[in-house]
């Protein structure tokens, strides 16, 4: 979790919306990595998450990213949710919940609906308190 915190931290200094993302392999290596990027690439699909799966998926020549693990300093939204599954990721640990957008427990649980082909064991609250400090440090400048 410190490596997303790190990529969140440097998305908060890109006046991106401070969100990190670390893939590690079964080896415990890691293989992906992302941080929010929307306004440098113009592109609304360009969160951490979905940033950290291509770069890991591309690493390690497949899309199926099994056996692996995400770490990300937010709930990921609905959109990444489903692509954790579409990547047969094994476990998501997520340091805070995002009760807006969230979509592994807090608004939908995507990652471990049973109607779907693949679910994702789920922990949330690792390193919980340094992650929300700088979401709220990014948001009260912004207000």
């Amino acid at each position: 979790m410190e490596e997303a915190l790190s990529e969140a931290e440097i998305a908060f200094k890109e006046d991106e919306v401070p969100v990190g993302a670390v893939i590690v392999s079964p080896e415990e290596k890691i293989i992906g990595r992302g941080r929010n990027q929307i306004i440098k690439f113009g592109d609304p699909t360009a969160h951490a998450e979905i940033l950290a799966i291509r770069e890991a998926c591309k690493n390690l020549g497949n899309y199926r990213l099994l056996g692996c693990k995400m770490y990300v300093t937010l709930e990921p939204c609905p959109m990444c949710a489903y692509a954790l599954v579409l990547a047969r990721i094994e476990e998501l640990i997520f340091a805070t919940r995002d009760e807006k957008t969230g979509a592994c427990r807090s608004i939908y649980n995507i990652v471990e609906d049973c109607r779907l082909n693949h679910q994702i064991k789920i922990k949330e609250g690792l390193l919980k308190e340094r992650a929300e400090k700088l979401l709220k440090e990014f948001f009260k400048a912004k207000r």
